[in-house]
């Protein structure tokens, strides 16, 4: 089973990854869903951060810095710092934003590693829905330090178009900002698990197929 396959398999056992029918915030009918806040436990957040390492380590990123963007961010982003030094001997710092400048003790608007400039920063988030995030935390890493963003990795690509584009929002975020985006799998990568009986839910193929011709993007 390859990295990909696991993780997979690991959000189903996880209870992230579900299929039936779900009303989309932005009033689609989808046929799975993906809830990132099912992942609670030490474990967990442990093997999740080995999954991030590999696709880091896949996509040969070499990133000075891990960047968590507040709050969902934050824990990934120590556990994916963690896995790459456990997992391939790579020691490198993390850094995350607070949601207000701290204007007593140490202040500042960062916790974590100084940013500085031609820093080398992969931010980690959970997934994409519009960019909103990283369109957050662009400006304050660019204020911080001339850093140099070499990516940002999320765990799954839903390959989607926007609702006002014929985008997703990754290709978007690439275009207007010049942002590679890296998932750990995408639809594609579903289906073809769920084709395979790496999971449970082959009654589902045809209505992940119907939503991907629908709404998805090459």
């Amino acid at each position: 089973m390859t990295y990909k396959e696991s993780f997979i398999k690991f959000m189903v056992d996880s209870g992230v990854l579900k299929f039936g029918e779900f009303t989309l915030k932005s009033g689609r009918i989808a046929p799975y869903f993906i809830n990132c806040g099912n992942y609670k436990t030490g474990a967990q957040l442990a093997k999740l951060g080995e999954y991030y390492a590999e696709c880091i380590n896949e996509h040969g990123l070499k990133p000075d810095t891990l960047f968590g963007p507040a709050y969902k961010g934050i824990p990934l982003s120590v556990a994916a710092c963690t896995a790459l030094y456990n997992k391939f001997g790579t020691d490198c710092n993390y850094c995350f934003d607070r949601k207000e400048v701290k204007d007593h003790g140490e202040g500042g608007m960062f916790v974590g590693k100084t940013l500085e400039d031609s820093e080398k920063v992969v931010i980690i988030e959970d997934v994409m829905t519009s960019g909103k995030a990283l369109r957050e935390v662009l400006p304050k890493l660019q204020d911080a330090a001339k850093v140099d963003i070499e990516g940002m990795v999320i765990t799954v690509d839903r390959a989607e178009k926007g609702l006002a584009s014929d985008k997703s929002a990754v290709q978007e975020v690439f275009e207007e900002f010049g942002v590679k985006v890296y998932s750990i799998v995408n639809i594609n990568d579903i289906i073809a698990a769920l084709e395979s009986g790496i999971i449970p839910g082959a009654e589902y193929v045809d209505k992940m197929k119907e939503y991907r011709k629908a709404y998805g993007v090459d």
